[in-house]
């Protein structure tokens, strides 16, 4: 599916899975967590590509994912997809998420956007004790 999205003056055209646009198109878990007893980052806010997860955990289960990230589709739908996945889940289930495992879960990404499920993962895995 295409999706068209302004960038400074100008439209930008990218083309995005089904699955992926439907995390653009209605995000998940965005902002700020009040209560969240867990936090991760990658990249740096307000200067470049950054996802920041938080999580609420209890016993070692995923109870609630939220996330911030710049405006880019690609790290939207990234962020958006792995809070969802997240919930529910044991912490140390989400020490095996691989990059590759969440552009699968999307149905992929644009040719040149695959550094943000790499930065998604990273901040949820710093937050848990893996780095790669």
């Amino acid at each position: 599916m295409i999706l068209l999205y302004q960038v400074g003056g100008g439209w930008t055209r990218m083309i995005l899975s089904e699955r992926a646009l439907d995390h653009v198109s209605r995000p998940r878990n965005r902002g700020e967590m009040a209560d969240a007893n867990q936090m991760g980052v990658a990249g740096s806010p307000g200067d470049g590509p950054y996802v920041q997860i938080w999580l609420k955990v209890e016993e070692g289960k995923i109870l609630k994912a939220s996330y911030e990230t710049n405006g880019c589709p690609s790290s939207i739908a990234c962020a958006s997809a792995l809070c969802e996945l997240a919930i529910g889940r044991e912490m140390e289930k989400m020490r095996l998420l691989e990059p590759n495992d969440l552009i699968a879960f999307l149905g992929g990404l644009p040719e040149g956007k695959e550094m943000y499920a790499s930065l998604t993962v990273k901040a949820i895995q710093n937050m848990v004790g893996r780095s790669f």
